[in-house]
C-alpha cells in the first residue's frame, strides 16, 4: 500500500521544492545565458568580480544552460547592481573584541529575454546573509577579502535558487 502511495505521489508530478533546473523555469527558448559583471556600488574591492564568478559557477553547476560572455548572442541576460554591503559585529571574545559578523550583501537583480526583453525574474532589492567568524587574534578588516570570497558561492547558490523557484 505504501508502495502505490509513493509510485502515486512520484506520478502526480511532486517533488521537494528547490530541486529543480533552470530548464523548469526558464522559457524554452532560453539556452544560453550571458551574465556581464555585476556594477559595484559599493566600496568592497573586487565585490563585483566575486559575486559574478560565483553566479557563472553556480549556473555552470547546475546545467543545462550555456554560459556565454556575449551579450549579443545570448538568449537571456542575467545583470545585477550590488548596492550595500556591511558586516555587523555578531559575537564578542573574552577580551570583548568582535569575533564574528554577520555579512549582508544587497543587490539588484533582473533576468531578462534578450528577445522579447520580457522580464523573467527581478528583484531590486535582494538580500543575503550569512555569519563570519573571524579567526583568533585578527579583526575583519583584515580578512575581509577572505569573508567575501567564502560567501559569494553561497551568494550565488541563493540566488540561482531564489530564480528557480520563482521569488
Amino acid at each position: 500500500m505504501l508502495l502505490l502511495l509513493c509510485l502515486n505521489l512520484i506520478q502526480c508530478g511532486y517533488r521537494l521544492r528547490g530541486t529543480g533546473n533552470l530548464r523548469d523555469i526558464l522559457p524554452p527558448t532560453v539556452k544560453k545565458i550571458s551574465v556581464p559583471l555585476f556594477i559595484n556600488k559599493t566600496t568592497k574591492f573586487e565585490l563585483d568580480k566575486k559575486l559574478t564568478q560565483g553566479v557563472i559557477d553556480e549556473f555552470v553547476a547546475r546545467g543545462r544552460v550555456e554560459i556565454t560572455s556575449d551579450s549579443t548572442t545570448a538568449d537571456a541576460v542575467l545583470s545585477g547592481v550590488i548596492t550595500g554591503f556591511s558586516a555587523v559585529p555578531a559575537g564578542f571574545s573574552s577580551q570583548g573584541s568582535a569575533d564574528h559578523y554577520t555579512v549582508y550583501v544587497v543587490a539588484s537583480i533582473t533576468l531578462v529575454d534578450s528577445k522579447t526583453q520580457k522580464v523573467i525574474y527581478s528583484n531590486p532589492s535582494y538580500t543575503f546573509n550569512e555569519d563570519y567568524e573571524v579567526p583568533e587574534g585578527k579583526d575583519f578588516e583584515s580578512v575581509e577579502n577572505e569573508a567575501i570570497k567564502k560567501i559569494a558561492p553561497k551568494f550565488a547558490r541563493n540566488l540561482v535558487l531564489a530564480i528557480l523557484e520563482g521569488f
